[in-house]
């Protein structure tokens, strides 16, 4: 009975991580190249249960089988697709198309594109969200304020918001003038890549992301004026979270069950007269 117990909390606790990060989906679905978490769920080992001294007494044991010990979620890790590009028609934003990238042989899957940060405390963070600004010195920066970098690793002085850039990320200011690149890096996977906050995320791989600027093997196109949307499937969530409460209110139900037999276990076997 106490085992059952723990079971189905471990069910309940499960089900509520899992509905803590669909929360987060949903409240990041209007956020510029937000990428959904997703989640892996996992089940104890089981434990195998015999029955002792039966069958000839002491030292002879008989098989009766194998008992779950409960699930957790072992981890939430990013979707990451392309999302789909709204144009805005404001100049400083910037969206990533990007092409067919061949699948990482790890991970069976491609990895993505993104631009490259720099934030307040001057570490390298890295996005999809091209929703940029211009400060008052000229520079190229996010909704928060973190500078945008070129591909000689310094922030991008674009002068003001009527800058034009092409498709692979050359920028000239109103004036016509070169003032620099845009920077795109690659990463090969959501493993090496850990969400910060803010739509950023930070490299927790031993190598820095390399540039893909001017290297054919990954395609990409910049578009200005766009911004990609989030990748969060609005109807999928909901059904996963209504899934999620479900799951959880069936582990409740069983832990309530066992909580009375339990009570009534402490309560009226010693009143048995």
């Amino acid at each position: 009975m106490i085992r059952g117990f723990y079971q189905a909390a471990s069910g309940m606790i499960t089900q509520q991580r899992r509905t803590d990060m669909l929360g987060d989906n949903l409240s990041n679905m209007h956020t510029p190249g937000y990428k959904a978490d997703q989640s892996s769920i996992r089940a104890f080992p089981n434990m195998l249960v015999q029955a002792m001294n039966t069958n000839g007494g002491r030292g002879h044991h008989r098989m009766i089988g194998e008992l779950a010990t409960g699930v957790y979620m072992q981890e939430r890790s990013p979707n990451y697709t392309q999302g789909d590009l709204r144009e805005t028609g404001v100049r400083t934003d910037v969206a990533i198309l990007q092409g067919f990238l061949e699948p990482e042989e790890e991970t069976g899957a491609p990895g993505m594109l993104f631009f490259a940060v720099i934030d307040e405390e001057g570490n390298m963070q890295y996005t999809r969200n091209g929703n940029f600004t211009v400060d008052g010195q000229g520079l190229l920066t996010n909704s928060q304020g973190h500078y945008i970098l070129g591909v000689e690793g310094e922030p991008l002085d674009v002068g003001n918001e009527w800058f034009e850039m092409g498709a692979t990320g050359e920028i000239t200011d109103n004036t016509g003038d070169y003032v620099g690149q845009l920077e795109v890096v690659y990463a090969e996977g959501p493993q090496q890549l850990v969400k910060t906050g803010e739509g950023l995320l930070q490299n927790t791989a031993a190598d820095d992301l390399v540039s893909v600027v001017g290297n054919d093997a990954y395609p990409y196109e910049l578009q200005q004026q766009f911004l990609e949307r989030s990748n969060v499937d609005v109807g999928q969530m909901m059904t996963n979270m209504t899934n999620a409460y479900r799951n959880f209110e069936a582990n409740q139900t069983v832990l309530q069950a066992y909580d009375q037999n339990l009570q009534r276990t402490a309560n009226d076997i010693g009143n048995i007269n």
